[in-house]
């Protein structure tokens, strides 16, 4: 049987996403955010829900783009920091010794160092409550020439998945079966 735990923020698994915004001045910034995904197929579009106190909100609506960069699970220290500094307050490139790269698709830098990034000029927002959803249309998708050659991006990525259960990170598990193929199995 099920028990009720009320209504929450809790899906799994849940993205980490370092989103990649210049301010006024030109400056690179990153922040960690939790809250997004993949929200449409034709055009290509991403979404990430963000709190209008954040730096990054305003150079959203600023520069009208962003960028997401997927950490890989060796830079979870970094991916951490992002998420709880302001780049009000300090260079957070700086202060962890990554590398801002500027994209040349969008107004909007990425981390050098993460291994799959998507570059996104602002289609829309929606103001939801507490959250700003912005709709990003994807321009382009960077990723290193390695991990391109795989067959399995997943696997060469290791990317971070949140728990806001637990307020933990974890790695993304191994292979269980191919998508739609394994449910031809069942029988109609």
């Amino acid at each position: 049987m099920k028990k009720s735990m009320g209504a929450k923020t809790i899906v799994h698994p849940t993205p980490v996403f370092v989103v990649g915004t210049y301010d006024k001045e030109g400056k690179p910034n990153v922040m960690t955010a939790a809250w997004g995904g993949i929200c449409c197929s034709v055009p290509p579009c991403l979404s990430v829900s963000l709190r209008e106190a954040t730096y990054t909100y305003h150079n959203i609506l600023e520069r009208q783009a962003f960028t997401v960069s997927i950490p890989s699970a060796e830079y979870v220290k970094e991916a951490d920091f992002f998420g709880i500094t302001s780049g009000k307050d300090l260079d957070k490139f700086q202060a962890t010794g990554l590398t801002p790269q500027k994209s040349e698709v969008v107004d909007a830098p990425y981390v050098d160092e993460f291994p799959f990034v998507l570059e996104c000029k602002l289609l829309q927002s929606l103001e939801i409550g507490l959250h700003t959803q912005f709709i990003g249309e994807i321009m382009d998708i960077k990723v290193e020439e390695d991990v391109h050659k795989s067959d399995s991006l997943l696997q060469k990525i290791k990317p971070l998945i949140y728990s806001p259960d637990d307020s933990a990170y974890y790695r993304v598990g191994n292979f269980v079966a191919k998508a739609f193929s394994v449910g031809k199995q069942v029988k109609k």
